[in-house]
């Protein structure tokens, strides 16, 4: 008697229900989408052009678009630097009572160059180096009670404002200092000159956002500052050097102020206790205006830049236009300042 024999069956994958899965479906990669987070700034930028080229013909001579553009100069590279202490968790208040602080010292140490080495080009060198000396100094500073003492950020450049700006106020003796009138007409063409008809701080910018918006986004110092404030103490887990990086933020952003002030001091050719007034306003406005997160995690470098150039150019339509004083443009500031700020919480509540 044979028994019937049962032919083979390959086994097959059930799900816990027993029943046989569905085919996959072909995996898509994500689509690269393009929201009013990023586009806004660019939308916002385009209608002011259009908007101011409407209000005034002059508007889109190229005086004025150099005029604009070179005024952005200082707080866009000053807003580059801001971009990675914000994106790291922190913020800047003392921005700009340190280039007043930095311009005082840099004018008092070329004034103080010119007897033993004449009105020079080697004069004017050194101040530059000055200038960068104080400001890397006063970033160090500012990073190092941040991320070694393990204050507030919002507390010490609070406290380094106020700091900056009276010492400022005392070394010019309650008044204003000036730069030596010949020094000063050596020194003039590094902000009114520069080649092909492009002023050297527009050059400057330019290359400061180029090289961060390169750091922010392909080098190493970048993701980490992001990462810093996302979540530190991921961050640290994941063997990033939390402190280096956050200290090593504030001193890129005190460079940075250097740099503005180099190319400030030739405009006018004086520091007081007024200069640089809101400068920091101006420069977190605009970071925030761009697109980077304020409470940390998420920097744009290119954003920033937008956001300046969108400041600047409703302070000039303001002032062509005649539309309202040139005095409430602070507050005008402040007003998209806080709806930037609105609408990032309306972003990451509906997210």
């Amino acid at each position: 008697m044979t028994s019937s024999a049962t032919p083979s069956v390959p086994p097959t994958a059930e799900t816990p229900s027993g029943t046989a899965p569905a085919e996959t479906a072909p995996v898509r990669k994500p689509r690269r989408r393009f929201g009013l987070h990023v586009l806004g700034p660019l939308m916002a930028l385009v209608a002011l052009i259009v908007l101011g080229a409407f209000l005034n013909d002059n508007f889109l001579s190229a005086a004025n678009v150099q005029n604009v553009l070179a005024r952005s100069a200082f707080i866009g590279i000053i807003a580059v630097g801001m971009t990675f202490v914000i994106t790291a968790g922190g913020i800047d208040l003392s921005v700009g009572s340190m280039a007043a602080f930095t311009a005082a010292i840099t004018i008092l140490a070329m004034n103080a160059l010119v007897a033993p080495l004449g009105v020079s080009v080697l004069t004017i060198a050194l101040g530059m180096g000055v200038a960068l000396l104080a400001g890397l100094a006063a970033g160090l500073v500012n990073g190092a009670l941040v991320a070694r003492v393990r204050i507030e950020p919002f507390i010490v450049t609070l406290g380094a404002m106020g700091v900056y700006r009276s010492l400022t106020t005392w070394l010019a003796d309650g008044g204003t200092l000036s730069l030596n009138y010949e020094l000063r007409t050596l020194y003039r063409p590094v902000y009114y000159d520069g080649p092909f008809g492009i002023s050297w701080p527009i050059i400057v910018f330019a290359l400061v956002a180029i090289l961060g918006e390169l750091a922010m986004r392909s080098a190493p110092f970048g993701r980490h500052c992001a990462a810093i404030g996302a979540n530190e103490q991921v961050a640290r887990w994941s063997a990033v050097r939390v402190d280096g990086t956050r200290m090593a933020t504030y001193a890129l952003l005190g460079l940075l102020v250097g740099v503005a002030t180099i190319m400030y001091v030739p405009r006018l050719g004086s520091a007081s206790g007024g200069t640089g007034m809101l400068w920091e306003l101006e420069a977190i406005a605009a970071v925030i205006i761009g697109g980077t997160v304020l409470k940390g995690g998420f920097g744009r470098v290119w954003g920033a830049v937008v956001g300046v150039l969108i400041l600047s150019l409703i302070d000039n339509i303001l002032n062509l236009a005649s539309i309202v004083s040139p005095y409430l443009n602070g507050a005008i500031q402040g007003v998209i300042v806080i709806l930037a700020v609105v609408l990032q919480r309306e972003r990451k509540a509906d997210s």
